[in-house]
């Protein structure tokens, strides 16, 4: 049996329709080499129920095999036996296997629905406050308040140097700046915008929420300031009346929240949708319903916070261990003992359980209509598994019933599959099936830049088997949206882990993070996220060149007027062959090759065919790809592609394919894609 050819997965060349609702008939699709199968049959898990399928087609190398069952409502795991005479696979979603596992099966969830505008988007994420400075007049200025025991400073010169901490030390970014930018985010093709917290906050991240329920004026407008002794601290607050009156007066809260409903109506104008960041596993002990920092004490409008009042409306909102500890109760329980992120006690609290769930509506209702929310440390979310994934649930139905077409992305390390079920998040950001395992691959560092492994680096099979492995647990929807990310901003810029350094900031300095960086690796990672399945998603500025070790110093402001121009073309061009090859967007995958440092895989649908080589190692190798795998058909393959660490080369060249073997010498530290357009007569 050739087992190479056998193939399957659960893009729309294979199952139809991809997300089936209950009741739907769904067509399902296996490949065989030609005449090379005496049966081909779908082995239903739990019930071991075995569905003859019939050969419905043969094409070129190959006979596809056909049945069309019927779904319930129920999930439904299954996998493939193919026989030949004496000979017997089984096939589940890692390949021909020995050893049938649940958790590698097909499976069809009935009415679990990713949108399909996620699917291979092209997503940017950005750090407001580093990215750019469109509006001054909402800046924070230097002493404003008292943010973990240091005044705040406002940083005038946009490309002054961070510093080790660097949460308290503002430079100016805000919504006004993306709105600037819009025209350059389009002309990169980016489709979808991830904004960090946007919320009230105290900080430059603002993952310590103050106030749900209002964009931070600081982002936003400012229309009303405190009079009298405005910029004078409070001795006993820490904060001045300014700071109160810019975060707390409805005035400005209403201003900056309709400031963002002109934001959300002139991105999708654009054809463009935003992602919010929902930080709603803890607050920040700003937080009005906390308040230890005293800013809404006695201000009309605001409840006591339940840091200062037992009596408090709040007081269930957190869980606190001292019972006689008011007023100025600091026993509240923090997020990994951080006192300045308490904890959220949903299990205390049905009013706080329905308030989250009411402040995800409202972001996604009229006048604002996110397309999204990406969920903060989303695992941690309540005091026990259960709380958590019925808060999930719960959360999902209200977000659907909302906006159908609005995207769940979850924050998650490691295995997803309990909160992937089809009944909580859509996906995830991609840390285990992309970022971690590439960056092995192609630099030894884990995403830190905090540990090498040389066993890891340039070893293709373990990349290749992590990568797969890691892919199965995910549905196949929630794979193709998934976040694939090379750097972001809890994490070294993947610019600066090219130079297989350990280091951070504290100990490295600045100028270490751009020192023996590798272009060539660069390009060939960003090769890899604009190719492999998923949603590639570009940190702000390393289209740029911006280089960094990991958080802060990965939150450096974006270069404007020195970027690497090559760079950001390299970035634009890439983005390009997504659009007019839609194979790379959303089209089945093959690994093809992962030997010797080197790697190739095929993406492939309907009339469209992709295959992509990297080479890791620092020499000039012989790379022989079974493109037919791929499905590819002709003699030649065009060459799209090739980048080095000198240039990147584009245009078409031809390249022969012989008995569907694509032969090539590819440089050190070298991209290549190649493309097949089949015409359809």
């Amino acid at each position: 049996m050739e087992k190479a050819a056998l193939f399957c997965d659960e893009t729309a060349e294979y199952r139809c329709p991809e997300e089936p609702d209950p009741g739907d008939l769904v067509t399902l699709r296996f490949r065989t080499a030609k005449n090379n199968a005496d049966h081909v049959s779908m082995i239903i898990c739990g019930s071991g129920q075995r569905i003859e399928l019939y050969k419905a087609e043969s094409r070129g190398r190959f006979d596809f095999y056909e049945t069309v069952i019927s779904v319930g409502k129920t999930a439904l795991r299954f996998y493939f036996e193919i026989k030949k005479g004496r000979e017997t696979c089984l096939y589940n979603r890692l390949g021909v296997t020995k050893d049938i596992q649940r958790q590698q099966m097909f499976a069809i969830t009935p009415g679990f629905h990713v949108p399909d505008w996620a699917k291979g988007a092209l997503m940017y994420q950005i750090f407001i406050d580093r990215f750019c400075n469109g509006d001054p007049d909402n800046d924070v200025v230097s002493d404003e308040y008292i943010y973990i025991g240091f005044p705040v400073m406002k940083i005038d010169d946009w490309r002054e140097d961070l510093s080790v901490l660097d949460v308290d030390r503002f430079y100016g970014g805000d919504l006004q700046g993306i709105w600037d930018k819009l025209d350059y985010l389009q002309d990169m093709k980016v489709e979808v915008l991830y904004l960090n917290p946007i919320f009230v906050s105290p900080s430059n991240h603002k993952y310590d929420t103050q106030d749900y329920e209002h964009v931070d004026p600081h982002y936003g407008v400012i229309v009303k300031e405190a009079e009298g002794l405005a910029d004078e601290y409070d001795s006993d607050n820490g904060h001045s009346e300014k700071y109160a009156v810019r975060t707390t007066d409805m005035e400005n809260l209403e201003a900056s929240d309709a400031f963002f409903a002109r934001f959300m109506e002139e991105v999708h104008k654009r054809g463009m949708r935003v992602i919010l960041d929902g930080v709603f596993n803890h607050c920040g002990s700003f937080n009005k319903w906390l308040d230890r920092e005293k800013i809404y004490a006695g201000r009309s409008g605001y409840e006591p916070g339940a840091y200062l009042d037992p009596e408090s409306p709040y007081q269930k909102f957190f869980k606190f261990s001292d019972e006689n500890g008011w007023p100025d109760n600091g026993s509240y329980e923090g997020w990994w003992d951080h006192n300045t992120l308490p904890k959220l006690n949903y299990e205390g609290s049905e009013v706080l359980y329905q308030y989250v769930l009411d402040i995800a509506k409202k972001w996604l209702s009229p006048p604002y209509n996110i397309d999204g929310w990406r969920l903060d440390v989303a695992a941690d979310l309540g005091h026990s598994p259960e709380m958590n994934h019925q808060f999930w649930r719960d959360f999902r139905k209200v977000v659907k019933e909302t906006n159908p077409d609005a995207l769940i992305l979850a924050e998650h390390y490691g295995d997803g599959s309990s909160w992937l079920g089809g009944d909580q998040w859509d996906t995830i950001m991609n840390y285990d099936a992309f970022m971690e395992p590439l960056s092995w691959f192609l630099t030894g560092l884990e995403k830190h830049s905090d540990r090498a492994d040389g066993h890891l680096y340039q070893n293709s099979q373990a990349f290749m088997c992590t990568m797969l492995y890691n892919m199965s647990w995910m549905q196949t929807p929630s794979m193709m949206a998934a976040m694939n990310e090379l750097s972001n901003h809890d994490h070294s810029r993947f610019l600066t882990r090219t130079n297989r350094q350990v280091g951070r900031l504290d100990y490295r300095g600045k100028a270490a993070a751009s020192e023996g960086i590798n272009l060539g690796i660069f390009r060939a990672a960003v090769v890899v996220q604009m190719t492999w399945p998923g949603a590639p998603t570009i940190y702000y500025g390393d289209e740029a060149g911006v280089c960094g070790w990991t958080d802060p110093d990965s939150r450096r402001t974006y270069p404007w007027g020195q970027e690497d121009l090559e760079l950001m073309e390299f970035h634009r061009y890439l983005a390009g062959i997504r659009n007019w090859n839609r194979a790379f967007r959303t089209g089945s995958f093959k690994p093809l090759l992962a030997e010797n440092g080197m790697i190739a895989y095929g993406r492939f649908q309907e009339n469209e065919r992709g295959v992509v080589l990297v080479n890791s190692e620092s020499f000039t190798q012989r790379a022989q790809i079974p493109v037919w795998e791929a499905e590819v058909t002709g003699d030649s393959m065009d060459r799209i592609m090739e980048s080095s660490v000198e240039r990147y080369n584009v245009g078409r060249l031809p390249y022969p394919v012989r008995d569907g073997i694509l032969t090539v010498e590819i440089g050190p530290f070298c991209a290549m894609i190649f493309e097949e357009k089949v015409l359809d007569f």
